[in-house]
């Protein structure tokens, strides 16, 4: 059983992107929302990022997924009153379909400024959007034991995640382009396996005394132990287009964590695989989505991913019962039946040919289950 007297809370990250309704193109009016009333609405809720036509939203702490549903919503919401005040609109996906990084303007402030002169390229084309699930555990040394086994999943995670196939006008072959692009930051992708939480903190102070970073939050591993939060922080999935997409990723990480930090308290552990072996499935999930095959290490083989997935809910089915996510995993089945936002983003692009009706296609799904009246869409001729 889950111990009473801790809860494995959730906090959900989503960025957006401002989206012309008249054009599709990305529009650079973060300073203007929140000028307009966005901090004064949502407090702390909702931040800036590195370019102007992106915005980060930001959950409390919740208690539950019920929890975190209706404050994503409620959120997603707010943000959406705000833009249409504008004549604008916000979508969720990890690529917008066919903007290029150089159009878009940087955000002012010092902490842009310096990431922008230490990574230079790397940092102006980071035109990305993810979604960073946060789940609360009680003791930060159990907290490396629980990454260090977690990293297998990371891979098919991502595969129900995949929703970047285009970059820059271009359908690039991959269902999840996203993760290429951020590669190009340093301290990306899966961590090593860590023996223990001193060996992490010396690991993230060894970085601050040699001025490779200022602080630890510029190490931005697929999954990390967040450095001032106790928190288990996963951050490879793509940004979702419809809410029930985010809260079906948000659920499979939380009883992840969980299955995983229960078997820590009775002396039994998940294998733990080489970061190398990890890659291997990273690369297949980013370039082939839910209709490719994963590498089954203790049997050697290739499988289908769903095969994969359908093991991992298998895995963790007395969680779902103990956390109450049972409407979250029936939308995992349903992405598992009819594909993933990439998989429907494509399928835009392959019947209409035109990525502004994608676009479209990713800000209606956005908009699902929201309370906000939304101004009409320009038809396209």
């Amino acid at each position: 059983m889950i111990p009473k007297e801790h809860v494995f809370t959730l906090g959900i990250e989503e960025e957006f992107a401002i989206i012309d309704p008249q054009t599709r193109e990305l529009r650079s009016h973060i300073q203007e929302i929140l000028q307009d009333g966005g901090k004064m609405k949502l407090k702390e809720q909702i931040k800036p990022e590195m370019h102007q036509s992106m915005v980060e939203l930001g959950t409390e702490i919740c208690q539950s997924v019920v929890d975190a549903r209706k404050h994503v919503i409620g959120l997603r919401s707010h943000l959406a009153s705000l833009a249409a005040a504008s004549g604008l609109k916000i979508a969720s996906a990890g690529t917008h379909p066919f903007a290029h990084w150089h159009d878009q303007l940087i955000t002012e402030g010092e902490r842009y400024k310096e990431i922008v002169k230490d990574m230079q390229q790397v940092a102006r084309a980071n035109l990305i959007f993810g979604l960073h699930v946060h789940v609360g555990i009680p003791s930060r040394e159990t907290a490396i034991h629980v990454m260090n086994q977690a990293r297998y999943f990371l891979p098919h995670i991502y595969v129900l995640s995949t929703n970047s196939p285009f970059w820059v006008g271009r359908d690039t072959g991959f269902k999840g382009y996203r993760l290429k692009v951020f590669e190009r930051f340093p301290r990306t992708g899966i961590p090593d396996a860590f023996e223990s939480l001193s060996e992490y903190e010396d690991y993230l102070k060894l970085l601050v005394r040699t001025k490779c970073v200022d602080n630890a939050k510029k190490i931005w591993w697929d999954i990390r132990l967040h450095p001032f939060f106790d928190t288990l922080e996963v951050r490879v999935c793509d940004a979702q287009s419809r809410v029930d997409d985010t809260l079906a990723m948000a659920a499979l990480i939380q009883a992840v964590v969980v299955r995983l930090h229960k078997l820590q308290g009775q002396n039994l552990t998940f294998r733990i695989y080489r970061r190398r072996l990890i890659d291997e499935n990273r690369w297949r999930a980013s370039r082939y989505g839910l209709e490719g095959k994963l590498i089954d290490f203790g049997r050697e083989q290739e499988r289908e991913a769903r095969s994969l997935i359908h093991e991992i809910l298998e895995f963790v089915a007395s969680e779902i019962d103990e956390l109450g996510s049972q409407r979250e995993f029936e939308h995992v089945e349903r992405i598992l039946r009819e594909g993933t936002g990439s998989d429907r983003q494509l399928e835009t692009w392959g019947r209409t040919r035109d990525l502004r009706q994608v676009v479209d296609k990713i800000v209606d799904e956005t908009y699902e289950s929201l309370d906000v009246t939304q101004p009409e869409v320009a038809s396209i001729s």
